[in-house]
């Protein structure tokens, strides 16, 4: 029958969908007819993959009209890595190989003419997608061999060339190829790196004891924390430690971060599952796609998912473009980003941390002080500056600090030795596992993601909690969304602490992270 079958997979974002190209070979018309909603990569893969396949020594059914269906037909297909499964089914069709042998069996990879592979983008969110649909064996470019191999139970064959998928296929000899290209060239080596920000440690900071808590209560629940205040007054040098007291990642965390990293063609499988978080600072020049996601033809995930379970730092917030900095709304809200377009609509994770730095103003040297303020900036340039950050964006923002302008060490408490970053990854550490344990039967998994209704039906505040909430609510120093926030934070604190939940002085704490106000030193000593 000349019919057949082969399985690859089509990304949308982070999900794949399973896709199977069945080829007809039938007396008619001589031509090639490829259906199924293919874009124009798919679609030039018909003069790729006959140019391949002859170029292999194989023979092309010539005489014959070739019917090519992606199904289901119904979804958008893109990227050039159908390749190999079109040029398979086209020789199981035609007779060259066993139809048989394309069972349960997906093919990835992009044919050169000559039927050598290249390497793509987004091989193990595919292989994930097919192993949950039943394939257990796949073929990839061989650099990415080890990529597909992340995923458990998986038969994985590196590849090279058609011609030695053509021999496996058939049970033949296995013949010799040029070795495939890796996707993305050698890194550059730089010491301003992930290397450095693990140098750094909190217990070089002396003197900030109120914003130190604050990164605190962000690390243990993964809420977003603004931190603003004059130049040089440590809002950067505290974001870079945030990576220190963080607990290492989940499996399941991991193996997302993974499938976002190789969607963006960083993945390093050498490497393995990363195990730490991962920490983004991106420059405030940087576009709307490169931040959010989005890019020409297959749309690419930007820094908001590539921080995903760790942490995306946006230092000068306001210099940000404006449109960058309203797209924010909806990860900072609801953990993830969803691009649409007229023919797609793509939801990637972003379930990191947000954090943003400001200062005062332009030039970063105005402080409420008089004696200190040395601001040579207009009062129109300051409110226009401020205003850059715009009210729906910052109510998003669970923890709003305040730091003050660096100043000379005076006192006991500035003059203690700091907690190193080890000792407060502890705090977060059991924080964290109190979270899991109370979250263990629902979808989020920290306090920063828990929704409102919920939390408010099955983990109330205790009454004199709820009636200091709703007093600034009513007064309107709170919005609804900041009244959930500081739910979500009180609950954060009671887990720093050791608590079963939350009372009264924790929901004073939750307040004052939200609303700016400094915190007593009763505050960050219970915290200790």
């Amino acid at each position: 029958m000349p019919f057949a079958t082969a399985h690859t997979v089509s990304l949308h974002g982070a999900v794949g969908h399973l896709i199977d190209v069945q080829t007809d070979v039938s007396p008619g018309q001589v031509g090639v007819t490829l259906v199924g909603r293919a874009d124009t990569t798919i679609n030039e893969a018909r003069d790729r993959c006959r140019m391949a396949i002859i170029n292999s020594g194989l023979d092309w059914p010539a005489t014959r009209r070739i019917t090519i269906l992606l199904s289901p037909a119904d979804l958008m297909k893109t990227g050039t890595h159908f390749d190999l499964a079109v040029a398979v089914s086209v020789l199981a069709a035609a007779g060259t190989v066993p139809g048989a042998s394309l069972a349960g069996t997906a093919f990835v990879g992009e044919l050169t003419l000559d039927g050598n592979l290249r390497s793509v983008t987004g091989v193990l969110p595919m292989v994930l997608a097919a192993a949950e649909r039943g394939i257990r064996a796949v073929f990839v470019p061989e650099p990415q061999a080890a990529e597909a191999a992340m995923v458990p139970d998986m038969s994985v064959i590196g590849v090279r060339s058609l011609g030695q998928v053509v021999a496996i296929l058939r049970d033949e000899e296995v013949p010799d190829a040029p070795p495939v290209a890796p996707a993305s060239g050698a890194r550059l080596l730089a010491w301003r790196g992930k290397e450095r920000l693990e140098e750094l440690d909190l217990g070089d900071l002396l003197g900030i004891a109120d914003a130190r808590f604050a990164v605190e209560v962000a690390a243990a629940g993964g809420h977003h924390l603004l931190l603003s205040g004059p130049k040089g007054c440590g809002k950067t040098s505290l974001v870079e430690r945030m990576p220190g007291i963080l607990p290492d990642l989940r499996r399941d965390e991991s193996l997302e971060l993974s499938a976002i990293q190789s969607l963006a063609g960083t993945l390093d499988p050498d490497v393995g599952f990363p195990t730490r978080p991962p920490f983004s600072a991106p420059h405030h020049d940087a576009s709307k796609a490169s931040l959010i996601g989005g890019g020409l033809g297959v749309v690419r995930p930007g820094e908001v998912s590539k921080a995903h379970t760790g942490v995306l730092f946006l230092d000068e917030f306001p210099l940000f473009r404006s449109d960058v900095i309203e797209a924010l709304r909806q990860p900072l809200e609801n953990g993830d980003v969803t691009i649409a377009r007229r023919d797609e609509s793509v939801t990637l994770p972003a379930r990191g941390m947000v954090v943003l730095a400001a200062n005062p103003c332009p030039c970063g040297d105005y402080s409420n002080d008089v004696r200190q303020n040395r601001c040579s900036c207009r009062e129109v340039q300051r409110r226009d500056y401020r205003n850059k950050v715009t009210g729906p964006v910052a109510d998003r923002v669970d923890i709003v600090r305040h730091l003050p302008p660096l100043r000379r060490l005076d006192g006991a408490a500035d003059l203690a030795p700091a907690e190193s970053s080890a000792a407060v990854r502890r705090r977060v550490e059991a924080a964290r596992a109190r979270q899991a344990e109370r979250y263990a039967e629902a979808s989020w998994r920290l306090n920063g993601q828990a929704p409102g209704p919920v939390l408010r039906e099955r983990w109330p505040l205790t009454k004199a909690g709820q009636q200091a909430v709703d007093a600034q609510l009513y007064d309107g120093k709170l919005s609804r969304r900041g009244a959930t926030r500081v739910h979500r934070l009180a609950w954060t604190v009671a887990d720093l602490r050791g608590l079963d939940g939350p009372g009264l002085p924790e929901v004073d704490t939750a307040l004052r992270l939200r609303t700016g106000e400094p915190l007593l030193l009763s505050m960050l000593e219970r915290a200790g």
